[in-house]
Order: structure tokens, then sequence, then C-alpha cells
């Protein structure tokens, strides 16, 4: 009897061994085929960082493009990049509606006051747009599919140098997710057939300016922020159906920031950083992790993780870049040694920060003045610094192969030296504008601008 008894333990002890390691082979796979891929806009690690790859320092319209194709509409999302799959979100404009004539009679009645803003009004009139999922071929740029997943009128504007199709799309190397705010999240296979699509709400954002934030995949849950001038909310959605598995209200105005999930400690952390509120919630059930104030409004630039440490940043109508040490994260860590280091001078407005190795490299608001510093002890490296020849900086910095590149809407990208001193290596021209963010994978860098999409190699 004691044999047998032994006997089971040793098989039950040798398939939790097997179960382990396979969960590690997988989470292994899933780790590489990761990092050789660039799945969310801000890559494998959501730093910016390119892992392994290795994209050219020059180019122009004439030098260095495997390829130039033309995007139709318009979009700033960044291109997801699977294998040999593009990913791209345009937002494609229609044909205005016609609209009832005014009676002159009934504008007469009206005050000066009223006069004006129903001018206003009727100027404002939002033609549909057709919501478009491109994908592309990545040798060579052609179109495999392409796919309207929702064609509708807009109900509320956007800013001049924004577009209807900002939110990038997020992959799990399975499916892909496209997410365009208002008008819906949708899970495709890879050949183009709709597996579900989900109405998550519809949002009503800060002066108009549009919509930006982008989902992100963690296991089998899709997260999804939507902060706005109404109800603002985190929910965590299940990849495979659309069904809701948390949802967790929020006060906070609108942000256009993106959240990101570490594991820490046996708890996946969703972060997310906004004007009232640093928040991070436990993925399994949406609770309250640990909570810290300090960010400026308007959030934009997205969070960044490294070690144990979340590095979160924001720069309107302020300055602040905090480090946060998850091991002592616990509730509300506002002024507690949980805030290794703050810095309060020449940060960012819309485009996100790179993380490599251990240095933070930030941009002042949308301008061309970069500052490095160290992120294990918060000391400025160099800067701010100017960086000759980009202006108008609204795409995220990326990084790859100990270079940084900063790519602006006057379609020059800066190459520098990643290093301790600002140090240029090239200055490049399209003749494009550039406010998506640059993605890397391999020997190749892919600028999406306002009119294609390039494919820069040696």
């Amino acid at each position: 009897m004691k044999k047998l008894a032994f006997l089971t333990i040793c098989i039950c002890a040798l398939a939790m061994f097997v179960a382990c390691s396979s969960k590690t082979t997988v989470d292994t796979e899933q780790t590489l085929n990761f990092e050789k891929n660039w799945h969310h806009w801000r890559g494998p690690h959501s730093t910016g960082m390119a892992v392994n790859a290795n994209p050219p320092t020059t180019w122009s319209e004439t030098e260095n493009i495997r390829w130039k194709v033309r995007i139709p509409g318009l979009g700033h999302a960044t291109p997801i990049i699977w294998e040999d799959m593009i990913f791209v979100q345009a937002a494609i404009k229609g044909e205005m509606p016609e609209t009832e004539s005014v009676e002159d009679e009934n504008i007469s009645q009206e005050s000066q006051s009223e006069r004006r803003r129903n001018r206003r009004n009727r100027n404002r009139t939002i033609p549909p747009y057709k919501f478009n999922l491109l994908v592309l071929k990545r040798s060579d740029g052609s179109v495999l599919w392409e796919k309207t997943l929702r064609e509708t009128a807009p109900h509320e504007g956007m800013h001049g140098h924004s577009s209807f199709a900002s939110n990038s799309p997020t992959t799990d190397g399975k499916h892909i997710y496209a997410y365009f705010g208002s008008r819906g999240l949708y899970c495709l296979d890879f050949k183009g057939n709709l597996i579900w699509e989900k109405d998550i709400g519809q949002m009503r954002k800060a002066g108009t300016f549009g919509e930006g934030s982008c989902p992100v995949i963690y296991g089998d849950a899709i997260i999804v922020l939507q902060d706005h001038q109404g109800q603002s909310f985190i929910t965590a959605l299940d990849k495979h159906t659309g069904d809701e598995l948390w949802r967790m209200d929020r006060d906070e105005p609108t942000t256009w920031t993106s959240p990101i999930v570490v594991d820490y400690n046996g708890i996946s952390q969703v972060i997310v950083p906004a004007t009232n509120r640093t928040r991070s919630y436990d993925l399994a059930n949406g609770d309250l992790v640990w909570e810290c104030d300090g960010m400026t409004r308007n959030v934009i630039p997205s969070p960044m993780h490294k070690d144990g440490h979340i590095y979160v940043i924001s720069g309107h109508g302020g300055s602040s870049l905090q480090s946060i040490n998850l091991e002592l994260a616990s509730g509300d860590i506002t002024g507690t040694d949980a805030v290794d280091w703050y810095y309060d001078r020449d940060t960012p407005y819309v485009p996100s920060p790179l993380l490599s190795g251990n240095t933070i490299y930030f941009l002042k608001r949308n301008g061309n003045l970069l500052t490095a510093i160290d992120r294990n002890s918060g000391e400025v490296l160099f800067g701010p610094e100017r960086v000759k020849g980009v202006s108008n900086v609204y795409a995220s910095i990326v990084g790859a192969a100990g270079r940084v590149y900063i790519a602006s809407r006057d379609g020059n990208v800066a190459v520098l030296k990643d290093g301790p001193a600002l140090e240029v290596i090239a200055l490049n021209h399209l003749d494009d504008s550039f406010n998506a963010s640059p993605a890397i994978v391999g020997s190749e860098l892919y600028l999406r601008g306002t009119k294609h999409l390039y494919c820069i190699a040696d």
C-alpha cells in the first residue's frame, strides 16, 4: 500500500513537472515570437526598443527604400508586424451628406451669438468614414486583403493634426485585434474572417481632439482603456469571445495613454497613468493594487517597465516623470519610498519616451529638445539638447542596434547614437509627414506617413 501511495505521488509530481515544463516552453516560445515581431504599437516590450534588429541609418526617396505604397484614407496608427504580414488601420472619408437649407427668416430670428454657434455647428458636419483594416505582404508591400469593419459618421470631430484611425491594432500571433475607439473593437483571423466584434462605448474627448489609446493583450485577456469627458473606465475582455471579464469605473478626464501589463510577485498588473492618479489593477479581477498622483493633465505617453520598476511620464501644463518601485507599491504610494525618484522638467506632451538599457530618452513637449536620464538613479546624462533637423514631433521615439530614431511631421528622421552624449549619426528626409510611430523588425524600419507606408531596408 505504501509503495502504491509512493508511486501515485511520483506520478503526480511527474505530471506537474511536465505541465510546468510545457507551460514554460510555451511562454518561452511566445516571448521569442513577440521579440522577432512588432505585435504592439510600442514594440515587443512596450518600451520602443526592437530586439535583435538592425535597420538602416541612412535613406532617402532614392536610397534604401525596399518599397513604398499608398495607404488609402488617413490614419496615424502605428503598423503592427507579424511574420510576413503588416496590419494597418485607416479611416477613409466618404461623401458629405446633403443638408437641409436654413430659411432666411429663421436665421433673421436668431441672436448674434446663436447665429455664430449654429454656423459653427453646420460647418462641423462630419461625413461618413470607412474604418478599414489593411493587411500587406511584408516582402513587397502588396495588399493581401482589406476589410471595412464599420462605416459611419463619427459623432464628434478631431484635432486638425489627428485622424479617426489613430488607435493601433495588436496581435497575439493568431488573431488581429483592430480597435477604432468609439467605432468598436474587432477580432479577425489572419485570413480576414471576423471572429467577433464589440461596441465598447462612445466617448466624448476633451476639446473634441479625437481618440488614440491602444489595446493590450495579455494571456487570454485584451484590455481597453476609455478615459473621456463622460464616465471613464477600463475593461478586460475575453480575447476569444469579446465577453467582458471585468470593468472598473475611473475618476479621470480624457487621456490618450495606453495601458501596459506587468507580471510582478505573482500578480499581473494593468498599469495606467492619468491626470488624477496612476493606477495598477489586478488583471485577474480589476481590483486596485496601488495608486499614485503626480502626473499632469492630458496624459498621452505610455508607461514603461523594466526590472520591477515602472516609468510614467507626461508634459501638458507641467512636467512629470516618475520611477515607481513595484516591490514597495501597495495602496496609495503618493509621497512614499515606492516612488524612487521624480523629475519635473522638459517632459513630452504627445510622443512616448524610449527605454533603452538603463537610459530613458524623451523630448520636451512636441519639440526637438532631447533629454537622457539614467533610469536607476534619475541622473540626467544629457539635455535638454536640441536635435537639429527635426521639429513638431508626435511620433514616439524608437531604438535598435545602439541607435535612437526620432521621426517628425516635416518628413525628417534623426538617427542618434544610443549613449550618454548627444551624437547625431544621420538626418534623413522623405516626401511625407510622420505622425505614426515607427516600427522596426529585423533589418527593416517601417514608417507610416500621411500618404504612404515605407519599408526602409539596405
